[in-house]
């Protein structure tokens, strides 16, 4: 498998695996499935996961995957859901949340520990109320006085190689975080061919996913691409119950006409959309929701080929469906 520079580090493969996978959260999978997609993954030459706690048992699926003992060269990230917490506690709570992650796994650190929550200005709108708003942002004022510290701090001890934040917040606070005096590490965007964050957007103002990429890549900020299939609204079928309202399924619905390419080109159309993301400026890595074997070994099969040419690009771009 090809190799990218992530941020600080070098040789990480262009497709991640994904923990959500792993962990349920895209559909039933068991144990025994996680175990053997996480050996073929390695096997394939993937050699970052992505975890956190929010992904169900994944962190647990990893510990007993390795055992407290990573082969050589494969990298682990994991996540904190911070929100919004009383005054000078940020840094006890990343702590506390580390260490949970690390005795899931059996781990005595991370390479990447990201910020799992929204982003915002205080005077950005949002379509939840203030109780959720303080479980699920975390305030700008918040992130530069504490977060970045404690990050900072978890890094010189050598509990962590990096930091980041997972960019679906409110794209004009997560473009100021990539402008800061103290940049993250690695950034997690949206790559998708519908610059769609599907159901990640509680925000009001407009998702600006291929800005963020270019911002981060200007300012030697890695960038793991995410929701390369929005969830499966650019598969073949959605796999799991959703109701009709659902922005996955009015995804789902919108890329009717993206499907109907691909079966003119005979292709499936989960291996375009991961080819794509790909393709994108400025991606060096793509994180995969696989959940089983023959998930990932399409995924891996598309990394294989060639990028998607000119032509097929161009073909995809008109068909509109990159609106936000």
């Amino acid at each position: 498998m090809r190799t990218t520079r992530l941020g600080p580090f070098d040789h990480i493969s262009r497709l991640t695996l994904g923990g959500a996978g792993l962990g349920e959260v895209w559909g039933a999978t068991d144990r025994e499935e996680a175990l053997a997609t996480i050996t073929e993954a390695l096997a394939a030459g993937i050699n970052l996961i992505d975890a956190a706690p929010r992904y169900r048992n994944c962190e647990a699926v990893i510990g007993e995957a390795f055992a407290g003992r990573l082969p050589d060269g494969v990298r682990i990230t994991t996540k904190c859901g911070l929100g919004a917490p009383e005054r000078g506690t940020v840094a006890s709570l990343l702590e506390a949340s580390l260490d949970a992650s690390l005795s899931a796994m059996r781990l005595d650190r991370v390479d990447v520990f990201f910020l799992h929550n929204f982003l915002a200005d205080s005077e950005a709108a949002f379509r939840f109320d203030d109780a959720l708003r303080e479980q699920h942002v975390t305030p700008w004022t918040q992130y530069v006085e504490e977060v970045v510290p404690a990050f900072e701090d978890l890094k010189a001890r050598g509990r962590i190689g990096a930091w980041g934040i997972t960019g679906v917040g409110v794209p004009s606070t997560i473009l100021k975080a990539l402008r800061h005096e103290v940049r993250p590490d690695v950034v997690q965007a949206i790559s998708n061919l519908m610059d769609s964050p599907g159901g990640m957007r509680a925000y009001l103002e407009a998702p600006r996913p291929r800005d963020i990429i270019r911002e981060a890549a200007a300012n030697g900020v890695g960038v793991m691409g995410i929701r390369a299939v929005q969830a499966g609204a650019l598969t073949s079928a959605i796999d799991r119950p959703l109701k009709d309202t659902h922005p996955e399924m009015r995804d789902y619905r919108a890329a009717a006409s993206f499907r109907a390419l691909c079966a003119e080109i005979g292709e499936e159309p989960a291996s375009v959309a991961h080819r794509y993301a790909l393709s994108m400026p400025g991606v060096d890595t793509v994180v995969l929701g696989v959940k089983n074997r023959q998930e990932l070994a399409q995924c891996v099969t598309a990394e294989a080929q060639n990028p998607i040419d000119s032509t097929l690009l161009a073909r995809i771009d008109a068909l509109g469906l990159a609106n936000g």
